[in-house]
C-alpha cells in the first residue's frame, strides 16, 4: 500500500493558494496545483522543489466539468490519493448593480461557486471509499455580508458557504472533514500593495493577513481530531471592522 498523499489546490495563486501548497508540501504531501495558465505555476513549483517537496502543476479551467473530472482521476491514478482538496478561486469584482451585466454575474458565480461545487463533488467521490479526507473552501468577507458594488461576488460567496455547510452535514458522518474558513481582511498580495498602499503600509503592524499564516490555519484544520472538527472560523487583522 502506498503511503503517498496529495493535496489539490484549485487556484494556487502567488499568495494564499501557493502558501497552502507549500505548507503541505513541507509535511510530505505532493502538491497538485492549478491555474488557468500553467506557465504562471512554474515559480511555485520551483520553490516547492527547492524546499525539498514534490509538486505538479496543471492548467485547468475549474468551471469545466470534464476538466475537473479528468484532473482528479489523473491525480488519483498517476500521482497519489487526494487527502486534501482546497478551493481557493477568488473572482472578486466590483460593479454598481446597474452596470452588472448578466455575463459578469454568471461568470463570477461560475468561478467562485460552481467551480467549488465541481471540485467538492469530485474530491468527495474519491475520498468516500477511503473514509477520510479534508475539503476546504476559502471564504471571504462577502461570504457573510453583501456590500455595495459586490452583488455578484457576494452572491457567489454566499452560495459557496451554503454548499460547504450542506457538504459538511452530509460528509462529516462519513469521515470527510469539510471546512469553510472566512478570510475577512486584506491579504498581503501584489494587488493590495498596488491598489491600497495606505493599508499595505500597515503590514509590519499586523494590519493585513500574511498568506503563510492562512496556510498554517489550513494545516491545523486538516490535523484536527474528528471529535473536535471546526467547520467555520473567521480570520481577520486586529484593525478590521466587523
Amino acid at each position: 500500500m502506498t503511503d503517498k498523499k496529495a493535496i489539490l489546490v484549485i487556484g494556487a495563486g502567488d499568495a494564499t493558494g501557493g502558501a497552502i501548497a507549500r505548507r503541505f508540501a513541507r509535511e510530505g504531501y505532493i502538491a497538485c496545483v492549478t491555474r488557468r495558465s500553467a506557465d504562471k505555476l512554474q515559480p511555485l513549483l520551483d520553490q516547492i522543489t527547492r524546499e525539498g517537496g514534490q509538486a505538479h502543476g496543471f492548467a485547468s479551467d475549474a468551471r469545466k466539468e470534464d476538466e475537473m473530472v479528468a484532473l482528479v482521476q489523473r491525480i488519483e491514478a498517476e500521482i497519489a490519493p487526494i487527502e486534501v482538496a482546497v478551493f481557493n478561486i477568488g473572482a472578486n469584482v466590483r460593479f454598481p448593480i446597474t452596470e452588472t451585466t448578466a455575463r459578469v454575474y454568471f461568470k463570477v458565480w461560475e468561478m467562485a461557486c460552481f467551480a467549488g461545487f465541481l471540485m467538492g463533488r469530485e474530491a468527495a467521490r474519491v475520498m468516500l471509499p477511503r473514509g477520510r479526507g479534508t475539503i476546504v473552501f476559502t471564504g471571504a468577507t462577502a461570504s457573510l455580508r453583501g456590500r455595495e458594488g459586490f452583488a455578484a461576488f457576494a452572491g457567489a460567496k454566499h452560495a459557496l458557504r451554503a454548499l460547504a455547510q450542506s457538504m459538511a452535514r452530509e460528509l462529516w458522518p462519513k469521515g470527510i472533514h469539510v471546512a469553510h474558513p472566512i478570510i475577512d481582511g486584506a491579504i498581503d498580495t501584489e494587488f493590495i500593495r498596488n491598489t491600497f498602499p495606505e493599508r499595505y503600509a500597515l503590514r509590519d503592524q499586523g494590519g493585513i493577513v500574511d498568506p503563510e499564516h492562512i496556510a498554517e490555519l489550513y494545516w491545523q484544520l486538516h490535523r484536527q481530531p474528528r471529535d473536535a472538527w471546526t467547520h467555520e472560523t473567521e480570520v481577520r487583522p486586529w484593525l478590521e471592522p466587523w
